[in-house]
């Protein structure tokens, strides 16, 4: 008699780069949590600290809940998550999850996200900032958390996604929610990459929730957030507002 799948298969996409010192902190934070069927996916650029090296290590000694996708060059946030989740779709992913390798994003609020996701009718459950609950480092100094204040009230005026936080990078996907926004043709990079799967979504009429986290400060190295980013997610709500296609 065959026995019924209980448990969904979540798969916790994590694109790095120069990250060898907090892959496994957060490889052992996720696999701690206890969570049945979690696989985590590392997507590196081609870190030239080792950190694909350190991935690979992973890896062998978790018996392949971690998995590695190496590709050659940097090529931005987007591009990564795009490569991790149609890898993790292509492997019978049921749960997508989004999370930076930072150490940013709580790994104690994703099982609340799962159960979030799993118990209504959401398409993707959104670890907020913004809603009741949710705060900012305190480390963050005034002007970031200004910047990060000012660019959700000027995605969701442009775009009306009613989303309160609108760039955030710590997502739970259903499968059938990123089949149906069809990730792999999804151009933005960097971070207006999370207003455009956000925008997708909402134009496809399906329910975004967002649930509270304390985002931290990371813990090692360097933010990412360059001057051409910046100008990146500054333009791409206008390019999704007045873009010819109707994804």
């Amino acid at each position: 008699m065959a026995v019924e799948k209980t448990s969904p298969k979540i798969v916790v996409v994590v694109p790095t780069y120069n990250e060898r010192t907090n892959l496994p902190v957060l490889v052992n934070l996720l696999m701690d949590l206890g969570l049945p069927d979690l696989h985590i996916l590392v997507v590196d650029d081609n870190s030239p600290d080792g950190t694909g090296e350190v991935a690979d290590k992973l890896s062998a000694d978790t018996a392949g809940t971690v998995g590695v996708l190496h590709r050659k060059e940097k090529d931005g946030l987007g591009r990564a998550y795009v490569a991790g989740m149609t890898r993790a779709l292509a492997e019978g992913a049921d749960v997508v999850v989004q999370m930076d390798a930072d150490l940013s994003h709580p790994a104690s609020r994703l099982p609340v996200m799962i159960e979030t996701l799993l118990a209504g009718d959401a398409a993707v459950v959104i670890g907020s900032r913004y809603v009741a609950g949710g705060s900012l480092a305190t480390e963050w100094p005034w002007h970031r958390k200004a910047l990060s204040v000012w660019a959700n009230f000027y995605v969701n005026a442009i775009l009306r996604l009613r989303v309160k936080d609108a760039t955030a990078g710590f997502k739970a996907w259903r499968a059938s929610a990123l089949k149906a926004i069809d990730v792999p043709s999804v151009r933005s990079n960097g971070y207006s990459f999370q207003v455009e799967m956000n925008y997708r979504t909402v134009k496809r009429h399906l329910r975004i929730v967002e649930v509270p986290i304390r985002f931290e400060e990371r813990v090692e190295g360097e933010s990412k957030l360059g001057l051409s980013v910046q100008i990146e997610s500054a333009l791409a709500p206008w390019k999704l507002l007045f873009g010819r296609d109707s994804h």
